[in-house]
């Protein structure tokens, strides 16, 4: 069971360019889009949050257990479900306006305990800043990690959600002495300021950096990088993307029982090149559709 803990939420995309624009709501949250992903992929996987009991918080369980998700860890609120008003570039990238105060899933509180069978839990995006739900995950996070859970971290940065930068980057360095794998974009790496090299020194057996259309690298802590290219597409937009990177990477090591720090450093390099190919095919076809529609595990063994 590989369990995906943060947000879940209401993306509402415009349709056209210009403010006034209709906007057409979308079920997301960079942690909701990877347990999706995963149950598409076929992984056995639970979602852990805080919902609401609104209409939008109703149709966002409705789609994870229609993906075959596990909701049975998620608390229920009667406070709104977040919104997030995308922006979306010419080139596909999106820019997030985050509607936030009193809502339900920055209400989540630690668990006592994670589904039976959990082998993997994933945190990430506005689940680790917005309070007190943002302690909450961080105490999951290092109480999963000292029980020797493998757990997955993909910061997704969101700039403006973060008041104070620099507190947020020293809590950031202050979680990854409990991350197994970090996965994150150049751009986060370049708000972030820090590198690979320095990251791996605090604890993660891995890092992932994902460059766009330009392809994955990992660096790992034996001293291995290894790169792919990306996948070519025409890009319809790039909402998702790094989530079914998430996702792609856990069914993976997932697959090759390489959830551990000694299975993720026998990979070696065709064993994490072949994974990062896997994820890169992912997250291509992601892009080729509008909103967070991760593939389906038959699209990739197709070769679509």
């Amino acid at each position: 069971m590989i369990v995906v803990a943060g947000e879940a939420l209401i993306d509402l995309v415009p349709q056209d360019a210009g403010a006034l624009t209709a906007l057409t709501p979308a079920l997301g949250g960079g942690p909701y889009n990877t347990a999706v992903a995963l149950g598409r992929l076929g992984s056995p996987a639970a979602f852990c949050s805080r919902v609401s009991r609104d209409a939008f918080g109703e149709a966002l369980l409705d789609r994870l257990r229609e993906t075959g998700v596990v909701v049975s860890s998620v608390q229920r609120g009667d406070e709104p479900t977040t919104l997030a008003v995308a922006t979306v570039a010419a080139d596909g990238s999106a820019v997030y306006s985050f509607y936030v105060e009193g809502t339900a899933d920055r209400l989540f509180t630690a668990p006592d305990a994670l589904p039976a069978g959990t082998r993997a839990v994933s945190f990430g995006t506005c689940s680790l800043v917005l309070e007190p739900g943002a302690s909450a995950y961080e105490e999951l996070m290092r109480t999963a990690h000292a029980r020797g859970v493998f757990t997955a971290l993909d910061p997704n940065i969101r700039p403006g959600l973060i008041p104070d930068p620099d507190a947020y980057r020293a809590r950031f360095l202050s979680w990854l002495p409990s991350v197994s794998l970090l996965k994150l974009s150049e751009e986060d790496a370049r708000w972030l300021g820090g590198t690979p090299a320095r990251w791996l020194a605090a604890g993660p057996a891995a890092v992932v950096v994902t460059r766009g259309g330009d392809g994955l690298t990992v660096f790992t802590r034996e001293g291995g990088e290894y790169s792919v290219p990306g996948e070519r597409v025409e890009v319809v937009d790039t909402i998702g993307a790094g989530d079914t990177v998430n996702a792609a990477l856990l069914h993976g090591l997932a697959a090759r029982g390489a959830f551990s720090e000694r299975g993720a450093a026998a990979l070696g390099a065709d064993g994490w090149r072949e994974l990062l190919g896997f994820a890169a095919r992912a997250a291509a076809l992601t892009c080729s559709r509008a909103g967070a529609e991760p593939p389906y595990a038959h699209e990739l063994e197709a070769g679509h």
